[in-house]
């Protein structure tokens, strides 16, 4: 495994998404086309995928994105729309977890670990 290279979310409304995504993630769309849009986040890609339809949802996994500051972002999504999934707790030393579910029902983690260092 060579680390984090994507995280897809289904949605279905690819404008609206596009437009949440955008603020949440404070960053614009570099691929933007109505079958995906594709945002880089600091090197990393997180995608919109359109669905048709209403969607179910499973939390069998999530990607967690680094954050600096997990009350911060996390209180930030939340103003956004988002909905708790799980609330900023301590996992040990010194890392911080947090989980929300986008208008969409997408489950987003963010992780705060001061250890973790790119290559």
């Amino acid at each position: 495994m060579l680390g984090l290279r994507t995280t897809i979310y289904r949605v279905n409304d690819l404008q609206e998404a596009k437009a949440w995504y955008t603020k949440a993630f404070e960053t614009k769309p570099y691929f933007d086309e109505p079958f995906y849009v594709g945002f880089n986040v600091k090197g990393y890609e997180l995608g919109l995928l359109p669905i048709e339809g209403s969607i179910t949802y499973g939390d069998n996994s999530y990607s967690y994105w680094g954050v600096k500051d997990i009350q911060q972002t996390f209180d930030r999504l939340l103003d956004l729309g988002a909905s708790v999934y799980e609330a900023p707790n301590n996992v040990g030393d010194e890392i911080m977890v947090a989980g929300v579910k986008d208008p969409w029902g997408n489950i987003i983690g963010i992780i705060y670990n001061p250890h973790f260092k790119l290559p």
